[in-house]
């Protein structure tokens, strides 16, 4: 799971400049639009390629990259982007994200003695030559676990391997239930498991590590400093087609073929990644500054012209919430503490924020019609584990005075107040965007102010994307409300998200009946479709009737491609994990 990274600063507008108008002609260019982007294709035509050239890549963000150069530490969408062209999973998928066996590793999933058992192929090397072993993929799972690290990619999820949460506490010094028949330097790993799930068939299940560590490059580097250090930060290896030659950091990365590559001779001579604000992506799209950038959706109708670019998009598996401060994390436990005299904790006042706003009006107007507004936090792309009855938060601002009403929420001159007769104020951070953020949530403040909700942004202002994932992760006490959004895993099971023991369940929402269906959706009885698509269904209704988030918006990922180039592809079968298989990409002869 990642996290989506984008930001921008933009100051406060003036209440006039938010008034929302869209209709006419300019509904039918937003309806156009949606219908132009669900046509375009997912990969570059195939054409014969040379050998050499480079490719620039833009990195839409305002703020500098972190560079965190690990699988296992790095969050944000940001750093993942900068990493594919070295970094690649042990495992390629079909477009249904289902294991093959043609990727780096093969797979082997055995019921009856509850192991999976993956084998590294001969000749899978990293970027100084060295074979990637069994120790390679044991290594992971010490990063992942070991306090040490203080890894927010840690789920308890893993803990269904024997041995692994007795290693997380402290009370082992080694992983019990992960066996290396042939040795460390070997390329056979056995794991044993508690039991097996349902979703270890699919890639992103969250169960086991789909990645690699090389232990003979890192093994000398303290876990706690493994975060901060130079091999980590500035010079990483990785057995992918490209290797890091050059970083500036927090602005610029270029890549270089990895000549020890397994699947064949890359194609390009070098990958250059650099930094651009999100507002200026227009501009460099029109003047072909790079090869490949992501079109900002709402900048769309300036480059959808533009000659010499071939567009391709995808719906990705990612949403935006609204999310409630409801408790904290405690590390030394490992779960989430959900204090139930919280400001947030009533289901009425979360219900009423979700109603008043007015999501569909304004992705018409600021987004081209290419984002929309969503229902459940389960997206569409999951077939029928997709409640489809789900209505969500429709605008009625009725209902959302009627409900506080009842719930005794009432008003004493502008502001309501909480049902105690206490003052009710309540502090919303989000992150900084493209120029679009500031209008976008000052229009959301100004609706929940019409329902005499006191609702003000953390600090008066938009908050920096790094300081942003900062204060979610320490549970700043601030903060009461925040929207933010969710690449999601491309198995649906929503325990590395929302279980009691999950570090990225930033709500910290703990119920009986939340932990009950998280874990039901993964149970034995979960290996009959039909009762686990059932169990997906009864947890959307559950967490739309709570309204713990308030799912908002997804959006088309459109990119420009320079016309010259083959082999860029973003369908499942065609990539790796969700990274474009670089090696396949060069220029058209």
């Amino acid at each position: 799971m990642k996290k989506n990274n984008v930001l921008s600063s933009i100051g406060i507008l003036a209440a006039t400049a938010l008034t929302l108008t869209a209709c006419g002609k300019s509904n039918n260019n937003q309806e156009n639009n949606a219908k132009e982007a669900s046509k375009f294709p997912a990969k570059m035509p195939d054409k014969p390629t040379r050998q050499g050239g480079t490719v620039r890549v833009a990195l839409q963000t305002d703020t500098p990259f972190t560079g965190i150069f690990s699988d296992q530490l790095q969050v944000t969408a940001t750093d993942a982007d900068l990493s594919s062209p070295g970094s690649e999973s042990l495992f390629d998928t079909d477009d249904n994200y289902r294991f093959t066996n043609k990727g780096p590793a093969t797979l082997k999933i055995n019921q009856k003695n509850k192991t999976i058992t993956i084998e590294v192929k001969k000749g899978v090397r990293w970027s100084d030559g060295q074979q990637v072993t069994a120790k390679d993929v044991e290594y992971p799972y010490e990063i992942l676990s070991n306090k040490g690290t203080d890894s927010q990619r840690y789920s308890s999820q893993f803990e269904l391997i024997k041995g692994l949460k007795e290693y997380h506490e402290g009370k082992a010094k080694s992983i019990s239930g992960i066996e290396m028949p042939d040795g460390a330097n070997g390329r056979r790993v056995i794991l044993h498991f508690k039991q097996l799930k349902p979703g270890m068939y699919n890639s992103g299940n969250g169960y086991f590590s789909e990645y690699t560590a090389p232990y003979h490059y890192l093994k000398d580097v303290p876990f706690s400093k493994l975060q901060s250090s130079n091999k980590i930060r500035k010079k990483p290896l990785y057995f992918g087609a490209y290797k890091l030659e050059k970083l500036v950091r927090g602005q610029s990365a270029v890549w270089v073929p990895n000549k020890y590559y397994w699947r064949g001779k890359p194609k390009l001579d070098k990958i250059i990644y650099q930094v651009i604000s999100p507002n200026s992506s227009s501009q460099s799209i029109k003047s072909h500054k790079f090869d490949v950038i992501n079109v900002v959706n709402s900048q769309w109708d300036e480059v959808k012209h533009t000659k010499k670019v071939k567009f391709i998009a995808e719906i990705p598996l990612s949403y935006w919430f609204i999310g409630f401060k409801l408790g904290k994390w405690d590390a030394k436990h490992n779960k989430n503490i959900m204090n139930q005299n919280s400001k947030m904790n009533n289901k009425s006042l979360r219900k009423a924020i979700g109603y008043a706003m007015n999501v569909d009006e304004v992705t018409k107007h600021y987004t081209h019609g290419l984002t929309f507004h969503i229902t459940t936090l389960i997206p569409p792309q999951f077939g029928d584990y997709f409640n489809k009855n789900i209505k969500g938060y429709d605008y009625n601002l009725k209902k959302a005075n009627d409900i506080l009403d009842k719930a005794g929420y009432k008003k004493k001159g502008k502001w309501r107040v909480q049902p105690n007769g206490k003052p009710l104020k309540i502090t919303f951070m989000a992150k900084a965007g493209d120029s679009t953020q500031g209008p976008i949530i000052q229009n959301y403040i100004q609706q929940w102010h019409k329902i005499g909700l006191n609702v003000n942004l953390l600090n008066g202002r938009l908050t920096e994307t790094n300081s942003f994932y900062d204060k979610l992760n320490k549970d700043d006490p601030q903060v009461d409300m925040f929207e933010t959004g969710w690449y999601m895993s491309t198995e649906p099971s929503q325990d590395g998200m929302y279980g009691d023991s999950t570090a990225a369940n930033y709500d910290r929402f703990v119920t009986p009946e939340n932990t009950k269906l998280v874990k039901e959706m993964d149970s034995q009885k979960a290996f009959d479709h039909k009762y686990r698509v059932k169990v997906f269904h009864d947890w959307q209704k559950y967490i739309f009737d709570q309204a713990y988030m308030i799912p908002t918006v997804n959006s088309y990922k459109i990119r420009a491609i320079n016309n010259r180039i083959s082999g860029y592809s973003l369908k499942p079968s065609e990539n790796n994990n969700g990274h474009v298989l670089w090696y396949k990409v060069g220029f058209v002869k």
